[in-house]
């Protein structure tokens, strides 16, 4: 089973991206973040053309988070509980197979002077709240998408450049970590403890082709899925231009699970 996440960085511009990309990588079920789109707006037939079942948790303009799966879901939650004044981002489901599937596109927080830092990190309080009962049951779970947070020095570019900075504070590693604690497992890390890859470039200054990047999309899941997984890799090439579209700022990231696992 292929489990993937993408930010797409505003499904109307990457719309015909993402279903080359769709076509050719084929993924089992995908978490989308940032459509901004209404649900209205959703291209729901679209992916119906190409075997996925479409679930949408959509925003005007911003935010914005989807569910594709070539299975048919229940929908268990849109929207992350007394969470709802900083938008559309969060839904979960259960797949067939057994396990929860769950995708996020966290506050980013723009910088630690600003206002929306103080309420990323209350945000990040209530997803551990959310998710804290669900790690306690026996279901699988799989907790996917854009965290706006770099988990380890290793995850940064420049870690001494931007130490203590926004995605890089003390206090943004501890919500991330209160996560791991829940049970969660960073798939990525986990398969390459060393390993520096990232999932996110800046459109300015080159820094794709410079290297100059953040590994901030992530899939976590319950130990019982971790413990089979065949690999994990970050989609480096779907984050250059293509037939003349633009990319997303964000390269897909799609983990391989043996399928008996998840049952």
């Amino acid at each position: 089973m292929r489990i993937a996440t993408w930010n797409v960085n505003g499904l109307r511009a990457r719309s015909a991206y993402l279903e080359a990309w769709l076509e050719e990588v084929q993924p089992d079920i995908v978490g989308l973040q940032e459509l901004k789109m209404q649900d209205a707006q959703f291209p729901q037939s679209n992916f119906e053309e190409r075997g996925y079942h479409a679930y949408a948790h959509g925003q005007k303009s911003w935010n914005g988070v989807a569910i594709l799966s070539k299975e048919p879901l229940e929908i268990t939650q849109r929207g992350l509980p007394d969470a709802e004044e900083l938008g559309a981002r969060l839904i979960a489901a259960k797949h067939p197979l057994g396990f929860e599937f769950i995708t996020v596109y966290c506050p980013n927080g723009k910088s630690i002077e600003h206002e929306d830092y103080a309420r990323k990190l209350g945000w990040f309080d209530k997803l551990h709240a959310f998710l804290h009962s669900k790690c306690t049951e026996q279901t699988p779970l799989v907790v996917c998408g854009d965290f706006n947070i770099v988990p380890d020095p290793v995850d940064s570019w420049n870690e001494e450049l931007f130490q203590g900075s926004i995605f890089h504070t003390k206090a943004e590693r501890q919500r991330f970590q209160s996560l791991r604690d829940l049970g969660l497992h960073d798939l990525y890390r986990e398969k390459y403890p060393d390993q520096q890859s990232f999932t996110w470039w800046d459109y300015r200054g080159g820094a794709f082709h410079k290297g100059h990047g953040l590994r901030i999309d992530l899939v976590l899941s319950s130990r019982a899925l971790a413990d089979s997984v065949e690999d994990v890799f970050v989609e480096r090439t779907w984050r250059k231009k293509l037939n003349g579209w633009t990319p997303s700022d964000h390269a897909p990231v799609c983990c391989d699970i043996s399928a008996d696992s998840a049952v």
